[in-house]
Order: structure tokens, then C-alpha cells, then sequence
């Protein structure tokens, strides 16, 4: 029997966090023991070796002293493990969504961060620009599967930059950024930290500039599963995300959308951030 999904999950005053800042932290949506559900799966995916095309580990020796070649992110996890797939569709997560998108969400994209001690950041970015969608645009879902803060890398989030275009990125700094694109801070807006505690996830819409510091803790994991996802009503999405799922595991395909974006072929986000 099909379950429908459930949503007013989210108050009013939550609602409005979301409409005016284009973020909203929900506390303890995931349960601990989901939490390490997520953490024991993912640790024992990295132990089991590279998955071509979606995970790449390499040796200590082969890394050379760059911590993220032996533990970079992992891509697209739901195609080839159902654990990913169960909290990509997780109902509490995809009723948050269809609240705060205000239709039935579709999911398009899995991730997963380990962040080990010493490794970099990620540049201020917007999602938008690599998933592509059309008409409107897409939503993160960023659980924390360890407590994040700003000594361990955790996220900082632009409040108020939803409303804006997709901004052209210039090179990032590869002192910081593991990642090549750089976006900067409007004029009169700034950055707060998201500081979030292990299963509290982090709702984001695809033009809200965000991104990560290095991780300069000692021995501290900031280890994420990350997921972006659009309405129902979206009609385009780039290449990469297809196909998409809806709560009931249906598979759907949207356009390809080739627009390179207001930013030309120079920064063509054809691939994932």
C-alpha cells in the first residue's frame, strides 16, 4: 500500500524564516539511531574501496598529504545503495520540503561529505547554478551526521541572498576550496554559521550563497548526507540529476536543460558541486 506523504510539519513562524532568509535549520529531524545509521553505512562503504565513476579513495601514499583524496565526497549514492536511497526519501525530510516548497518535491541528487581533520573547504557558491532547474529552482537538504561548527568546517550560509540571480563565480583560493568557484558577498549581506548538532538538518534554496571553511579541529569527523531535490512542477533540470524520484520511489526524467547560464561556456555547470 502506498503511503502518502505528510506534511505541516513546519510552523508558521519557521514558513517565514524560510520566505525571507532562504534557510531554515529544523532541529533533530533525523533520530540518533538514524543518525548512526547513516555514519556506519558510509564508513563502510568508504572501507569497502572506490565505486568508479562515484567515488574515487586513493592511499595515504597516493594522496600526498591531501586528506580529502582519501576521502573525498561520495556522488549520487542512492543509485547503488539503499540506505542512501531510504534518507534521500526519508518522509520527515520530503514532508519538511513539500512545506516549504509548497508541492510535492522530487528528488534529484545525493552526497556525502566525511570533512576529516585537515581537510578544505568549500568555496561560497549557489546550488542553482549546477543543477539548472527550471522554472524556479532547487532545495538542499544538508543533515548533519556529526556536530558541525566552525572549528570543524561547518557551514556558513548569505541570509537574504535567495531572491537573488545566479551570480558568476571567479576562481577560488585551492588553499581553501577543494572545489574551483567562487562566488562573493553582496554588498550589505554577510555570512552567519550554520552550526548545527547530529541529526538537525539545514533547508536551503539553490540561490542562497553558502559554503564551508576548513576543517581545523584536531580529530573531529564533519561528515554530512546531502541532498537536493525541486517541485514537481519543474519542468527542466541539468543532464547530471536525472533521473528523479518521487516519495514513492518512482522514477521520472525531466528536459535536459543545456543553458549554460547567464555565465557563458567558460563555467558550464554541467557537473556537481
Amino acid at each position: 500500500m502506498t503511503v502518502k506523504l505528510q506534511g505541516g510539519l513546519l510552523s508558521e513562524a519557521e514558513l517565514r524564516q524560510y520566505r525571507e532568509e532562504g534557510y531554515l535549520i529544523v532541529k533533530g529531524l533525523l533520530q540518533p539511531e538514524e543518525v548512526e545509521h547513516l555514519k556506519q553505512t558510509f564508513m563502510e562503504l568508504h572501507a569497502a574501496g572506490p565505486i568508479p565513476g562515484y567515488f574515487e579513495p586513493v592511499s595515504a601514499e597516493q594522496a600526498g598529504g591531501d586528506i580529502l583524496k582519501q576521502y573525498p565526497r561520495m556522488m549520487h549514492p542512492h543509485r547503488y545503495n539503499q540506505t542512501a536511497m531510504h534518507y534521500m526519501l526519508h518522509p520527515r525530510i520530503m514532508g519538511t520540503l513539500m512545506d516549504l516548497i509548497g508541492e510535492e518535491p522530487l528528488a534529484a541528487h545525493s552526497m556525502f561529505y566525511f570533512k576529516p581533520p585537515g581537510a578544505r573547504g568549500q568555496a561560497l557558491h549557489q546550488d542553482n547554478f549546477y543543477l539548472k532547474v527550471e522554472p524556479g529552482t532547487c532545495i538542499a537538504a544538508w543533515v548533519a551526521v556529526d556536530p558541525a561548527d566552525q572549528e570543524n568546517g561547518g557551514m556558513v550560509i548569505v541570509p537574504k541572498s535567495n531572491t537573488m540571480e545566479i551570480v558568476c563565480p571567479h576562481e577560488a583560493d585551492p588553499e581553501q576550496s577543494f572545489t574551483v568557484d567562487e562566488v562573493d558577498v553582496p554588498e550589505g549581506l554577510h555570512t552567519v554559521p550554520a552550526n548545527m548538532d547530529a541529526g538537525d538538518v539545514l533547508f536551503f534554496n539553490g540561490s542562497v550563497i553558502h559554503g564551508s571553511y576548513p576543517n581545523r579541529s584536531k580529530d573531529r569527523f564533519r561528515r554530512a548526507f546531502i541532498c537536493h531535490y525541486t517541485g514537481v512542477s519543474a519542468t527542466k533540470i541539468g543532464h547530471y540529476y536525472n533521473p528523479l524520484y518521487t516519495y514513492e520511489g518512482q522514477a521520472l526524467t525531466l528536459e535536459a536543460n543545456p543553458d549554460s547560464g547567464p555565465c557563458g561556456k567558460e563555467f558550464e555547470a554541467s557537473a556537481p558541486h
